[in-house]
């Protein structure tokens, strides 16, 4: 009998759980006029096989969060990956929202790079943020910190994942699969502190000369 009404309660809460995530609006950040890689081309060094073309595209839903995944994403530079940009700037938000949700990650920092590989990152680092700006120019820092809001996109079994974000979704493509790893991609909730104030942009950062992790960034949505 308890085990039945037990039963009953984890129902009940998961029925409740998906009412309230039915109410929630999403209003997708466009990141295509400023995206400097494509999903589908290969990312990191470029090794054939290692792109995030398992990643469905279009409007998804990953861990109760709406996003839409475009064609191309946003890709910032490390001491590694030294031709993409330390920022991007600019990125056009002009609405208000309660809370953002972000779908991002890093190359390079773990998975197969253990402790002593050039490509390996040490929790706690800081390897980007990202930087918005209110309508009345107030500005807001939202850090990236490694082991705590994202990891490598290559993750190994015995990994595990960050503190403070959230593995979104997982899959793994055919550079993974030789390297005896698999993909992951994370998400990172802000709640707005100006919630009733208009947020007006957006701007990337990484850290291009201090590290080798090199942020990219999938999609970003506005929750009212």
């Amino acid at each position: 009998m308890q085990r039945d009404f037990l039963l009953i309660a984890v129902l009940a809460s998961s029925l409740v759980a998906r009412a309230e995530d039915a109410k929630k609006t999403f209003h997708f950040v466009d990141l295509q006029e400023q995206a400097n890689q494509k999903r589908l081309d290969n990312m990191g060094r470029g090794f054939p096989g290692s792109s995030l073309g398992p990643l469905p595209g279009g409007e998804q839903t990953f861990g109760g969060i709406k996003f839409k995944v475009g064609d191309g994403l946003l890709q910032l530079g490390s001491t590694i990956l030294d031709m993409k940009p330390e920022k991007i700037v600019g990125i056009k938000v002009d609405a208000r929202c309660a809370k953002l949700h972000i779908l991002h990650a890093t190359c390079f920092g773990g998975g197969p790079n253990t402790v002593g590989s050039p490509l390996h990152v040490k929790d706690g680092t800081t390897i980007g943020e990202y930087r918005v700006t209110f309508e009345d120019k107030s500005t807001a820092a939202i850090p990236i910190v490694y082991g705590q809001d994202v990891r490598d996109w290559f993750y190994v079994e015995a990994e595990g994942g960050p503190d403070r974000g959230k593995i979104a979704w997982n899959g793994e493509n055919e550079r993974a699969k030789e390297v005896g790893a698999k993909i992951r991609l994370f998400q990172t909730e802000w709640k707005n502190p100006k919630s009733d104030s208009k947020l007006v942009s957006i701007d990337y950062i990484g850290r291009k000369t201090e590290t080798p992790a090199a942020p990219f960034c999938v999609a970003i949505s506005l929750e009212e």
